[in-house]
């Protein structure tokens, strides 16, 4: 699975830098954007620690992202890292989630 980091993110543009066997390609405005799936592969990126520290709560915000794009995959992601966050995490999560939201 190819792993995303987040180059820029513009109100009507996307590009993320997808690193994997040594390629580097730009993701720009298109399904994977659309529908959250590259939204998604930045929330597991950041749960698994895939070229990122571990850090769950950027994981949720990430995952809380793709599901208001309409990725479904989310759903189930999000609620198994709720169950390992504290109460104060997940708000935060969920705060960032909305803060992007509304810049973007």
């Amino acid at each position: 699975m190819a792993r995303y980091d987040m180059a820029r993110y513009e109100p009507d543009t996307i590009a993320l830098a997808r690193t994997g066997t040594g390629a580097n390609d730009i993701i720009t405005p298109g399904r994977d954007v659309e529908d959250g799936r590259a939204f998604y592969e930045l929330g597991l990126m950041y749960a698994a620690g895939r070229s990122v520290a571990i850090d769950l709560v950027s994981a949720h915000k990430w995952l809380n992202v793709a599901v208001f794009k309409g990725c479904r995959e989310a759903i189930a992601h999000r609620a198994e890292l709720a169950g390992e966050m504290s109460r104060e995490e997940i708000a935060s999560a969920q705060r960032q989630a909305r803060e992007f939201l509304m810049l973007h």
